[in-house]
């Protein structure tokens, strides 16, 4: 087991601007100066989380906290939101034409030279 303490971080926090870490403080409650205490994870859950943190630029105790708050608040979509997904999926089902992968690949590839066209030009 590693002990996994609030002050382990990634690099680059402290080029987080001040505005950005207000944002965290109303939007995820954490402070900085708020009391700590240590929690005991596996050594795998331990590098996962500091390398998340490390890409986040964030320290791990910003990124437990954000991801405990994101965890209590799921996400609600509301009927209105569910009613377009249905209707842009029932949409795309619709539809009388598929393209392949290979199209695609091979359109992709004509991008950025003197040979490309748009999707629909093609």
């Amino acid at each position: 087991m590693r002990r996994l303490r609030a002050g382990d971080h990634g690099a680059g926090v402290g080029a987080v601007g001040f505005a950005f870490v207000l944002d965290l403080i109303r939007i995820f409650r954490y402070d900085p100066g708020m009391k700590t205490q240590t929690i005991e994870v596996d050594d795998d859950t331990a590098i996962a989380l500091k390398q998340r943190a490390e890409q986040r630029g964030v320290s791990v105790s910003e990124l437990v906290a954000e991801l405990v708050t994101l965890d209590m608040h799921a996400l609600e979509a509301d009927s209105a939101d569910i009613s377009e997904l249905d209707r842009r999926w029932k949409s795309f089902q619709a539809q009388k034409s598929v393209t392949s992968n290979d199209d695609v690949v091979r359109w992709l590839r004509t991008w950025g030279t003197p040979t490309f066209r748009r999707w629909r030009d093609r």
